[in-house]
């Protein structure tokens, strides 16, 4: 592989992001299951759930991208595969704290 070719330097970035994406599906799967039935009981309250966990996480996967994927070159591993499944779901913060915590920023 050339190493002037941008999906080979972002390559651990989206080794990242399409496994974790994959873990998290699983993740979204189980919470909107709890979740669903804690709130309605219904099959409509948990596909609902599930799918509202779904779309954050993608969103989540995007901003992610963005913001982390150049910077990303070492290797994958099972501790940054868990740090990045846990960065997908925790986002909202990390995009928070990097504008400075400044709303509107």
């Amino acid at each position: 592989m050339s190493e002037n070719d941008p999906l080979w330097r972002l390559r651990h970035a989206l080794a990242g992001i399409g496994l974790s994406l994959a873990c998290s599906v699983l993740i979204a799967a189980i919470l909107g299951s709890v979740l669903g039935d804690a709130l309605g009981g219904t099959y409509a309250w948990r596909a609902g759930v599930y799918a509202a966990l779904l779309l954050y996480v993608l969103v989540g996967a995007g901003v992610l991208f963005v913001k982390v994927a150049q910077h990303e070159t070492r290797p994958l591993n099972l501790g940054r595969l868990g740090r990045w499944v846990l960065s997908l779901w925790l986002w909202p913060a990390l995009w928070w704290a990097s504008r400075g915590g400044k709303p509107g920023a």
